[in-house]
């Protein structure tokens, strides 16, 4: 797509309303990610490994029940029932699907990691606010490159998500203003690799069907799990999964945030701009800060809720406006 011209009016995508409601569906599944985090009795290492193992593995089930099942990308019969070994995963998966998908994954789990790290560094909240300051790489993107318009409300609703984010997380950083440079850029650099994972995912699932989406999934979540396996053991954290409760939060953290929530994400995201695909997915921090107010007992202080009013009013209007130039 190229740049806007001065005089092109904006006009909305076609079918962009309903792809914009599931896109904020799959970020509600995606919120309660940190609540089965918490739950689990896991480290961070591991938990991560295991959400893209089930969730591929749930996207690999998925895609057999589909009325896909044994269907390439080109729609005729082949994978595993035809063909063995890793060229019958290729020909199921879709060959010419592997190497972009692999690109996502590596993004993926770097950016994974850099949040993990940041973390540790300087606390959860901020790591949050950082990882997610990918709407506004998202954004340039968006408007320098593929000639999104909606400048204006754009830059509105930029502020608004700022505001209402600091306010959510801030704390944590007036907590520890001596926090070190290297978690400043372990942050910073997680929003970079999310930011270039959701540009790929989005050329990944641009015209295939459903069931390629699918497959598309699973062979990212997996091979995300595959590059994440090494932190456990670098970390001395393991795999081991220490009770029944935390292989139920891992399965739940799996199937219903990487399965669900990112298949409808990954599904949605070539129907929608990508400016204001960013700003929707800023509903999955602030709903994480409401979960833990209401499952873990977390205060909300009233710059909290002004923090929540301003996020969403922030999506609502990135996601009200119109964002495709019709000359």
């Amino acid at each position: 797509m190229t740049p806007k011209k001065a005089s092109a009016r904006c006009v909305p995508l076609s079918g962009e309303a309903t792809a914009i409601a599931l896109l904020l569906l799959g970020a509600v599944c995606i919120s309660f990610s940190p609540v089965f985090v918490k739950i689990a009795q896991v480290s961070p290492s591991t938990s991560a490994f295991y959400r893209m193992a089930f969730g591929g593995l749930g996207l690999v089930a998925a895609a057999l029940l589909h009325k896909g099942f044994g269907r390439g990308v080109d729609g005729k019969t082949q994978g595993p029932a035809q063909e063995s070994g890793v060229a019958g995963l290729a020909a199921w998966f879709g060959l010419a699907a592997l190497p972009l998908a692999a690109g996502c994954a590596l993004a993926f789990a770097l950016d994974l990691a850099f949040w993990h790290a940041a973390i540790h560094i300087v606390g959860p909240g901020l790591a949050t606010i950082l990882a997610n300051s990918q709407v506004v790489l998202l954004a340039a993107y968006g408007v320098l490159v593929l000639g999104e318009c909606g400048v204006a409300r754009l830059v509105v609703s930029l502020l608004f998500a700022a505001v209402g984010i600091g306010l959510l997380f801030g704390p944590d950083w007036a907590a520890a203003p001596e926090a070190s440079l290297t978690g400043l850029l372990y942050g910073l650099s997680a929003a970079v690799c999310y930011a270039v994972f959701l540009v790929g995912l989005r050329r990944l699932q641009t015209d295939r069907d459903f069931g390629s989406k699918l497959r598309n999934m699973a062979a990212l979540s997996l091979i995300t799990a595959f590059m994440l396996a090494p932190l456990a053991h670098l970390d001395g954290s393991g795999f081991a999964i220490p009770d029944g409760v935390s292989l139920a939060a891992l399965l739940a953290y799996g199937l219903l945030g990487q399965g669900v929530g990112w298949m409808l994400i990954a599904a949605n995201l070539p129907r929608v701009a990508l400016s204001t695909a960013g700003l929707a997915i800023l509903l999955q921090p602030t709903l994480a800060f409401v979960w833990d107010v209401l499952f873990f007992g977390r205060r909300a202080e009233m710059m909290d809720m002004l923090g929540v009013a301003l996020a969403v009013t922030a999506i609502f209007l990135g996601a009200t406006r119109n964002t495709r130039a019709k000359s």
